[in-house]
């Protein structure tokens, strides 16, 4: 018994070591999750797209800087000249002209700023009316969610470009018209998403214990619920300016979006058809802008995905 006691207050008693910590238990110790710009930082899709998303930008918004003319100003001795670097061209025009004369160069910078505007603005406005018919129907249920995921239904069950350009047909074309259609024809894929969120988050104990105090039904919508949808609505937002880009220029393409001579890809892309066997750089360097900001937009959003959502984050430690 004495020689028990003497081990014990040495702390050296044979099988009564101390209980070990939960950092030892763990193996590891505790470590602070990275914020959202860091992991940003180091997911290499985020880099490459916003790189590249930065210098589309930029040039569009610099076009006036860096073109050599204005996009509808013509030089029909100058029509279909060839960019600088090809046999016959000329560092006055770096991608050459189109059969009117117009520098593409000017003309690609300028349709940018057409395409930026476009997929920003449809977007927020798709945002605005997804989002807040996704709160209702996910929030009140029963029968607002039934007229709600009703009309989703009607409208999901016509292709989205067919149903933009019946519309467009109608009401004319123009950048005003543009935004509205594709921003009617886009609120869906917010609602859905939205929709789904709400009816996960609307029983968790944080909205029930705001329930219990009284809150009304618009700040349990707006302060406990909405700001835990800000993860899945930026990454949808960021995908839907792609998909929105691409209607826009598809909708030009057949001659219903930006009207002429108002310099946009889609639109390039329709005035180039017939010259494509003889000058292909007047199809190829719209088309290459309008890849490259698809692309750069989708390697964003795809990182946004990874780095918001707590499965896919923690999949890839």
């Amino acid at each position: 018994m004495d020689a028990i006691d003497r081990d014990l207050s040495g702390g050296k008693a044979e099988g009564l070591q101390p209980e070990p910590s939960a950092e030892r238990r763990l193996g590891t110790a505790v470590r602070r999750r990275p914020n959202g710009f860091v992991r940003m930082a180091r997911n290499r899709k985020a880099r490459v797209g916003v790189i590249m998303l930065a210098i589309i930008v930029l040039s569009a918004l610099g076009a006036s800087l860096f073109s050599p003319a204005a996009p509808n100003e013509q030089d029909v001795l100058n029509k279909l000249h060839p960019p600088a670097w090809q046999s016959g061209g000329s560092w006055s025009h770096p991608l050459g002209t189109d059969q009117l004369g117009r520098d593409m160069l000017a003309r690609v910078l300028y349709g940018g700023r057409i395409s930026l505007a476009v997929g920003i603005t449809a977007t927020a406005a798709a945002s605005v009316l997804g989002i807040i018919l996704g709160v209702l129907a996910g929030y009140f249920g029963r029968q607002v969610d039934t007229v709600i995921m009703r009309l989703v239904d009607i409208q999901m069950a016509f292709p989205s470009i067919l149903l933009a350009l019946a519309v467009m047909v109608i009401l004319g074309s123009g950048f005003r018209n543009l935004v509205l259609v594709l921003g009617v024809t886009s609120w869906v894929f917010f609602a859905r998403i939205v929709r789904a969120d709400v009816l996960s988050l609307r029983s968790r104990d944080f909205v029930e214990a705001g329930r219990a105090i009284g809150a009304t039904h618009f700040r349990l919508m707006w302060r406990y619920i909405a700001p835990n949808l800000v993860g899945t609505i930026t990454v949808v937002a960021t995908l839907t300016i792609a998909r929105t880009v691409i209607s826009a220029a598809s909708l030009s393409f057949l001659g219903v979006g930006i009207p002429p001579p108002t310099a946009s890809w889609g639109g390039m892309l329709a005035e180039s058809r017939q010259y494509l066997s003889v000058a292909w750089w007047t199809a190829t360097m719209p088309g290459l802008a309008l890849m490259a900001l698809v692309i750069g937009v989708n390697l964003l959003g795809d990182a946004l995905r990874d780095v918001l959502d707590p499965q896919m984050d923690s999949n890839n430690p």
